[in-house]
C-alpha cells in the first residue's frame, strides 16, 4: 500500500506522519498568537513527537499537542503560519492558516477638560513603542470617567458628561479607529453620579464605583449593551479614587472617603457580586484624583491629591498596605492609567504648570521612576484611559 502523505523532510518520507489539519490562529497582543490545529489520524510508522508551528517570517515555536503559543511576531504585519508534525521518521507536509494580523497593545485616552472646556478627544498610543498619541475619534465629552474593558472593546464611564449622554457609558471597538458607542446607562438614581473614575474589569465584565460621595458598585457584561446592574456596596463613600484588576479581583482606592479618608484601597472578586472588603491602605493620604494600572499580578498608583509624583505598587493577590514604587516625570492629579502586562503608561493630569500632555511609562514588574514616553494630541486632565491588553485580561 502506498501512503498518501509522501513525507516531506525527514529520513524515511513514507513513514512520516500525515500534516494537521485545521489551522486557525487567535492572535495576542505586541507579536504573540496562539496556533491551534487538529493532529493527524495517520501518524506514520511512529507516534508523532511534537508539532511545529512557524510564521511565514520564519518565527516559530514548538509544542507536543494543539495549540501551539508564538511570540516575536510584528505586530501590525499581516502573515501566516505552517504547522508541522513530527515523528522518528521525519516531518509532514505543512498546513498553513488563513492569513492574519499580529495585534498592537493599545492604550485609548479618553476626554478630559483643558483650557479650552470639556474635551471630547479619543488619541491613542501603541503601549510597546513611544511616542506620540494620535486622533482615535470622538467621545460624549467626557470628564472625570473612569475606562476599562475587554481585548476587543474598551468602556468607559462617561462622567460629568453632555446633552443625552450624561452619567452613562460609552464603549469602543479596538479593532478600528472611531467615534465611541452609547453602552447604557447606570442603574442608581441613589446620590450623585458625577465622577465615576473607578473602573476595572476582567475580560467579561466591568465594574464602576460610583461618585460622588455614595458607596454603589454597579457592573456591565462588556460584550453586550445596557444598563448597568447594582454589584454591591464600596467599604465606605467614594469619591475620585481609581481602580485596576486582575483576572479575578478588582482593587480601587476610594479616594475623597467620607470623613476625609484619602488613603484606603478595597477589593472585589469580579466575576461574583457582593461587597467590597478592605485591602489595605496606600503609602499617604493621596487616593483622591490619582489614577491606576496593572499586570496581571501588580497592582500600580500614580499622582494623586494636591498634585503628587508619588507610584505606589500592591500585589493584588494578597492584602496590604502599598510600598513605594517610584516617582512620576511630574508632580500631577487627575491623570489617566492603563497597561498592558509588562508596562503601564499615565497620560495628561494637571501639574503646577497647569494641563499637561505629557505621557509617560513604567516597567510594572521592577519599581523606579516613570520615563517619557510622548505626548497626547491636546493637553486636558480628567480624562480616562482605556486598554486592549491590561492585567485584568
Amino acid at each position: 500500500m502506498v501512503r498518501r502523505n509522501g513525507g516531506f523532510i525527514g529520513t524515511d518520507g513514507l513513514d512520516a506522519p500525515d500534516p494537521p489539519t485545521g489551522v486557525t490562529v487567535t492572535s495576542g497582543v505586541d507579536g504573540a498568537a496562539s496556533v491551534a490545529f487538529t493532529a493527524p489520524t495517520d501518524t506514520g510508522t511512529s507516534a508523532i513527537t511534537g508539532f511545529v508551528a512557524v510564521s511565514a517570517g520564519g518565527v516559530g515555536a514548538t509544542n507536543s499537542s494543539s495549540p501551539i503559543s508564538i511570540t516575536g511576531l510584528t505586530a501590525g504585519s499581516a502573515t501566516t503560519i505552517k504547522v508541522f508534525a513530527i515523528n522518528a521518521y521525519g516531518t509532514s507536509a505543512p498546513e498553513f492558516s488563513d492569513s492574519f494580523t499580529p495585534l498592537a497593545s493599545i492604550a485609548v485616552f479618553i476626554g478630559g477638560t483643558s483650557a479650552g472646556g470639556t474635551d471630547n478627544v479619543m488619541d491613542y498610543v501603541n503601549i510597546a513603542t513611544t511616542g506620540n498619541a494620535s486622533d482615535w475619534g470622538d467621545c460624549f465629552y467626557n470628564q472625570l470617567g473612569g475606562g476599562a474593558g475587554s481585548s476587543t472593546r474598551g468602556v468607559f464611564s462617561t462622567g460629568k458628561s453632555h446633552s443625552s449622554h450624561s452619567y452613562g457609558i460609552g464603549y469602543i471597538t479596538y479593532s478600528t479607529t472611531g467615534n465611541a458607542e452609547t453602552f447604557g446607562d447606570f442603574s442608581s438614581s441613589t446620590g450623585n453620579p458625577n465622577e465615576p473614575r473607578i473602573a476595572m474589569s476582567n475580560s467579561t465584565r466591568a465594574v464602576f464605583a460610583r461618585s460622588e460621595n455614595t458607596n454603589t458598585l454597579e457592573y456591565i457584561t462588556i460584550a453586550s449593551t445596557g444598563n448597568a446592574s447594582d454589584f454591591g456596596d464600596a467599604s465606605d463613600t467614594v469619591n475620585k479614587g481609581a481602580g485596576t484588576a486582575s483576572k479575578t479581583r478588582g482593587v480601587y482606592s476610594l479616594g475623597d472617603a467620607q470623613g476625609g479618608v484619602f488613603d484606603s484601597i478595597d477589593y472585589i472578586t469580579i466575576a461574583s457580586t457582593g461587597n467590597a472588603a478592605d485591602f489595605g491602605n496606600l503609602t499617604a493620604q493621596i487616593g483622591e484624583e490619582i489614577a491606576a494600572l496593572s499586570s496581571n499580578t501588580r497592582g500600580v498608583f500614580g499622582g494623586g491629591r494636591n498634585r503628587e509624583n508619588v507610584i505606589q505598587y500592591i500585589t493584588i493577590a494578597s492584602t496590604g498596605n502599598a510600598s513605594d514604587f517610584g516617582d512620576l516625570t511630574a508632580a500631577t492629579k487627575f491623570l489617566a492609567g492603563t497597561s498592558n502586562n509588562t508596562r503601564g503608561l499615565f497620560g495628561g493630569g494637571n501639574t503646577s504648570s497647569g494641563d499637561t500632555n505629557v505621557i509617560s511609562y513604567i516597567t510594572i514588574a521592577s519599581t523606579g521612576n516613570a520615563a517619557d514616553f510622548g505626548d497626547l494630541t491636546v493637553a486636558r486632565d480628567d480624562l480616562a484611559a482605556c486598554g486592549n491588553a491590561h492585567g485584568g485580561l
